[in-house]
């Protein structure tokens, strides 16, 4: 089965990932693919739409596999903004881990943020971090992810 025939690829930065089963039954549901891309090995369920990439340890080597395949029709699953931006560039549809959509209306401040807080924190300002992952994010996620695929879907031409 591939990929066109079937619908978008889903590519998932799994690192650190907090909702891969829900993305494996958003998957399974509408028969794709998920390329599930880590910088180490890890334990997937064994099922031929689930397509594990090990890219080794290189800086960014996970996020380069990912920007370099995403584009129109595709779905990137990240919490990485540099990530993020590149595919949103790229014209992929792009969603954080807690189903925050990324767009090219809305990169450019979530860059800005990313980098003022990195910049407060190297100069010793302590600005916390992330709100703990809740049951509200996983559900918003799966409503988000739902929702990309669908749009996806009714948005490619028909075959024939």
């Amino acid at each position: 089965m591939s990929t066109e025939e079937s619908g978008p690829p889903i590519y998932l930065d799994a690192d650190a990932c907090p909702v891969k089963d829900e993305t494996y039954r958003v998957a399974a549901r509408y028969g794709l693919t998920v390329y599930v891309v880590a910088n180490s090995v890890l334990n997937l369920p064994r099922e031929p739409w689930i397509v594990r990439v090990v890219v080794g340890s290189a800086l960014d080597a996970a996020d380069d596999w990912i920007a370099e395949r995403a584009g129109r029709g595709s779905i990137v699953l990240t919490a990485d903004v540099p990530l993020a931006a590149r595919c949103v560039k790229a014209g992929a549809t792009v969603l954080a881990f807690t189903g925050k959509p990324f767009s090219e209306a809305s990169i450019g401040m979530t860059l800005a943020t990313r980098d003022l807080m990195q910049s407060l924190r190297e100069a010793g300002t302590i600005t916390g971090g992330p709100a703990p992952f809740s049951r509200a994010d996983r559900s918003s996620f799966l409503s988000a992810l739902d929702r990309a695929v669908n749009r996806i879907l009714r948005e490619r031409p028909a075959a024939g």
